[in-house]
């Protein structure tokens, strides 16, 4: 019996007007082949609109074919006297949590899929123990879902997917909002269920490491599926995959980096398989007898990494300051706890923060202090000089000049049409006429929004698209700071860039001062000028990304990581090669890796 089988699979959204009748169909799927063999661990890469999550959807019948058949554990979706047997036999996990958390309590909420089933109470009791350890939630068992962090609600949504021991198991980009650690354990906790229970699994992610496990890997581009084979096969093909808005693991484009340069070690998958190969075959070139030039390379890079990386600290004064700021959830009640803990911070005009931390360190409550969204239980919070609690202070003027873009776009979606819900904010702000027109159109090309969706409904976008033009709202008014909590999440690599890429053009012509909260950390060394680690509703560290970085193993124990290419350096450090330790791209490991030729 085969999980999963496609056969010329179309499907077609249809838009209809205000009578019905369709106005314009658009084809997600087209003709799509595919044959899942039992057990086998399934990831599939693509561009924001390529046609991944409808794909899944129509694996677990949430949508059915325009055209075409799918097949499900051998049952055709298609036939409603199957429906519930195929959703008992491939679950699925979405991209937002809150769609599908449902219980009032976390350890009821993973129990609730079981019951349905009529599984045993003694059964469901060992189950939910089981998947909440699985995923590092056990003590969380008896907290309400709407308590938890977005991360944590995802890993209670897994859980409870996993519990009802499901013969297929769909993710739609789970760990888009868990921190590096977190991901690295639901990740392998799925592949043990796969290796020992022969549950099979599509995986659907923008996380290139993530990828690296699978047994295949299916590459979808405008509904079509365009390449498919090994994740060594398919990440050898870099410049075809860039084409199509995806990109390799850091270490593969390191190892091809150099390869391209005449010092081939093969394609690379995990740094420890890079720094194993590059030692092996080039280590002499960086040990005590190193030629001079290639000496000097590595010093060069290692000075560079001395050298200041901004003077926001030289200003005179913080656009926003924070002294002795705590905040407490559900203060003397069962649920209180302790979520920003005696902070002291001052971030300064044009600065870019990159504000980092494990899932439920205190990093969305730091945030939605900076513009009075939350009220700190003690300390002050000053915009400009001025404590924005201050009997007399303007907060919705602050929120103009303090904009946030929160986690999930669908919390601040919520006009008629794209335009009308970029318009929003600056008609607030008094723009009419072609002033505010203008505006919003500035606003929605900057993030890469398609005229064509700008009359849309919001809510009829994918969840790349919805977080493009919550991004565009909050830009149209031009603040003076811009906060984004996961702004890139559910992006394809391409889109991310570009607007990661635009945000930075944008701090570096007006000033606008920048806080991404990420648990990117590529992301975070290209952009930051300055990393703020959380942990634990503390503030662990506030240094340049490569002084932060060089504490890796402490990063660890707090569950973050360091950039892939930062490993690599550290690693071959380890292994005796006197190259700099502290580099946080590949543009710098490459300078310092890449011999000069005699």
């Amino acid at each position: 019996m085969l999980p999963v089988v496609t056969k010329g699979l179309v499907h077609d959204y249809v838009t209809r007007d205000e009578e019905g009748n369709a106005s314009e169909t658009k084809r997600a799927l087209d003709h799509v082949d595919i044959t899942v063999e039992e057990g086998q661990f399934i990831a599939v890469l693509g561009a924001n609109g390529s046609g991944k999550s409808t794909l899944a959807k129509h694996i677990n019948a949430l949508l059915l074919p325009t055209d075409g058949t799918v097949l499900t554990c051998d049952m055709d979706t298609a036939d409603d006297d199957y429906l519930w047997e195929i959703r008992k036999s491939a679950g699925m996990v979405f991209q937002n949590p809150d769609n599908q958390i449902v219980a009032s309590v976390v350890e009821e909420d993973v129990g609730f899929g079981p019951e349905n089933l009529g599984v045993p109470t003694e059964e469901i009791l060992e189950r939910v123990d089981e998947c909440l350890k699985a995923v590092g939630m056990t003590k969380y068992r008896e907290s309400s879902p709407n308590k938890l962090s977005g991360g944590q609600k995802q890993r209670v949504a897994i859980a409870g997917i996993l519990a009802m021991q499901p013969r297929c198991i769909l993710l739609d980009e789970p760990t888009a909002m868990l921190d590096p650690i977190g991901r690295r354990e639901v990740l392998e906790t799925v592949h043990r269920l796969n290796r020992e229970k022969g549950i099979t699994v599509l995986l659907i992610t923008h996380y290139m490491e993530e990828v690296i496990d699978a047994d295949r890997v299916l590459v979808m581009n405008k509904g079509h599926l365009v390449m498919q084979g090994t994740p060594r096969e398919i990440f050898s093909r870099m410049d075809e995959l860039k084409e199509l808005r995806l990109e390799v693991p850091q270490v593969t484009e390191l190892s091809q980096g150099l390869a391209k340069a005449g010092y081939d070690i093969g394609v690379a998958l995990t740094p420890e398989e890079f720094a194993d190969a590059y030692a092996g075959k080039f280590g002499g070139l960086h040990g005590a007898q190193a030629p001079a030039a290639a000496g000097n390379t590595a010093e060069n890079a290692a000075t560079a990494a001395q050298k200041p990386e901004n003077d926001a600290s030289e200003a005179k004064e913080a656009i926003l300051t924070l002294r002795d700021v705590s905040y407490v959830y559900g203060a003397k009640t069962a649920f209180e706890k302790v979520a920003v803990d005696d902070v002291n911070l001052d971030i300064y005009p044009g600065e870019y923060i990159g504000l980092i931390g494990h899932t439920g360190s205190g990093k969305s409550t730091m945030i939605q202090l900076l513009n009075g969204l939350e009220r700190p239980s003690e300390g002050s919070v000053c915009f400009e000089g001025e404590d924005i609690f201050g009997e007399k202070y303007n907060r919705r003027l602050l929120r103009y000049n303090v904009g946030l873009v929160f986690q999930y776009p669908d919390h601040q979606l919520f006009e008629t049409t794209v335009f009308q819900d970029v318009c929003y904010g600056p008609k607030n702000q008094g723009l009419t006429g072609d002033e505010l027109k203008a505006r919003a159109e500035w606003a929605l090309n900057l993030v890469g929004v398609d005229p064509s969706q700008w009359q849309t409904s919001p809510f009829e976008l994918s969840g790349g698209q919805k977080r493009r033009v919550a991004i565009a709202g909050v830009l149209a008014m031009k603040p003076k700071v811009l906060v984004l909590d996961e702004p890139t999440a559910g992006l394809d690599p391409g889109g991310r860039d570009e607007i990661l890429g635009e945000i930075d053009r944008i701090r570096r012509e007006t000033g606008m001062t920048v806080v991404l909260v990420s648990h990117r950390m590529e992301d975070v060394a290209r952009f930051a000028d300055r990393l703020v680690v959380m942990n634990d509703g503390k503030i662990l560290y506030a240094a340049s990304p490569r002084v932060v970085f060089r504490h890796r193993r402490e990063l660890t124990e707090v569950g973050l990581e360091v950039p892939q290419v930062t490993q690599v350096m550290q690693l071959l450090r380890e292994k005796g090669l006197q190259v700099p330790g502290d580099l946080i791209t590949t543009e710098e490991a490459l300078a310092a890796l890449i011999p000069a030729k005699q």
